[in-house]
């Protein structure tokens, strides 16, 4: 099996999809890997380490994308502008893209289409279930803690005010209001990092669990006022899509915070779906001016209805931000997490040399995008409006 890992495009993106410690365990397993000249630069991982490790570095991106049967990547398919074409189109008829692909997001559906009408296999990493024995895989959980952490560092540059309760010769300033809403993995790491700071934390999800988690890190809980029987999927694992008069009233129910949030933290997910709106442009107008939203749901469509995808906005005297690549900033911890998830789910999609997918499996079936000439994934379907 002959495994590429081409450098990343992304405007900003310093991650890469292997690290010369995962390198050395796919060549051990029977792989030739070829590495793109300074694809791990900007994670502070050179050329010469990986060609210790084992790996072929090549100069050129189309050679790597045209002989190998795996593609590796941390981000969706983009444009290379470089070589003036789509990086989708540099795939082939029955090769295997592993990488974060968000198939949901109607700013992917072309792209996903393209895929399938090009036969490539495509695995996407934010499908992984949230199962025990997929945890060493589970990249969506690795980033997201990163995006936690960074994105309230983020926001704390951003807000035009301290964060921390602060004493002066003329009086207290009260400490910022931090709203998270959505504490999962992402959602708690914010809020401890928030509570870090020392800024006054409250956050909202509409499963209790996750409530229960934020509060035990400080957050001061709002209430959805979504019945658990329609929030929660029946297994207890996951959050559910919201009928549109329930979505309603959560919105309702979280004005009053929005008004007076200094930092906003969106990181709402409904897995393999588009991501709830939260947040519309009225809620944003009644924000205090100089607050801030970052919004790292915007893979999957955005928890706020005005974030523009990939850019730092500023709408109604709010900073938007919606920059895709938040764990990017942090490209040494981020890289090491993401290589080290990858490269646990390759080894366990191989077999005998070769990439095998078994479609009863949990875990095959919940990453599968595109399969013999078509999309196959059921949260990207009905996002089309084909299901």
């Amino acid at each position: 099996m002959i495994i590429g890992i081409p450098k990343e495009i992304m405007h900003g993106e310093k991650r890469v999809s292997a690290i010369p410690e995962t390198v050395k365990k796919m060549v051990a397993d029977g792989a030739s890997v070829l590495v793109e000249k300074g694809a791990g630069e900007g994670s502070f991982y050179h050329d010469d380490q990986y060609q210790e490790a084992g790996a072929t570095i090549i100069d050129c991106p189309d050679f790597i994308f045209e002989k190998a049967d795996v593609i590796m990547k941390v981000k969706e398919p983009q444009f290379n502008h470089a070589l003036n074409k789509h990086e989708v189109d540099m795939l082939h008829k029955g090769q295997t893209l592993i990488t974060f692909i968000h198939p949901a997001s109607p700013v992917n559906h072309a792209m996903v289409k393209k895929m399938a009408a090009n036969g490539v296999v495509g695995l996407t990493l934010d499908g992984i279930p949230r199962i025990s024995r997929a945890q060493g895989m589970d990249a969506l959980s690795s980033m997201s803690s990163c995006a936690g952490y960074k994105g309230i560092i983020m926001a704390a540059d951003d807000i035009a005010k301290f964060i921390p309760m602060v004493g002066s010769a003329v009086g207290m300033i009260k400490p910022a209001t931090v709203l998270v809403i959505g504490t999962g993995v992402a959602g708690l790491r914010a809020v401890a990092t928030a509570k870090g700071l020392g800024a006054q934390v409250y956050s909202a999800d509409i499963r209790p669990e996750a409530n229960e988690q934020a509060k035990s890190l400080g957050a001061r809980i709002i209430e959805t006022g979504v019945p658990v029987e329609i929030a929660v999927s029946p297994d207890g694992k996951h959050a559910n899509a919201l009928p549109a008069k329930w979505l309603e009233i959560e919105r309702a129910n979280l004005h009053d915070i929005v008004t007076k949030a200094d930092i906003i933290f969106l990181s709402a997910l409904v897995q393999g779906k588009i991501a709830p709106i939260l947040l519309t442009d009225e809620m944003v107008q009644s924000m205090q001016p100089g607050s801030c939203i970052v919004d790292i749901s915007i893979d999957q469509g955005g928890n706020c209805a005005i974030t523009t995808p990939g850019e730092r906005d500023i709408k109604h005297n709010v900073v938007v931000e919606g920059i895709k690549n938040i764990p990017g900033m942090l490209p040494t911890s981020s890289t090491w997490m993401f290589a080290h998830n990858i490269y646990n789910l390759l080894k366990y999609l191989t077999k005998d040399g070769a990439i095998y997918l078994d479609l009863n499996d949990e875990i095959t079936s919940s990453i599968l995008v595109t399969l013999d000439e078509k999309v196959v994934h059921n949260g990207t379907l009905e996002a089309m409006g084909l299901r």
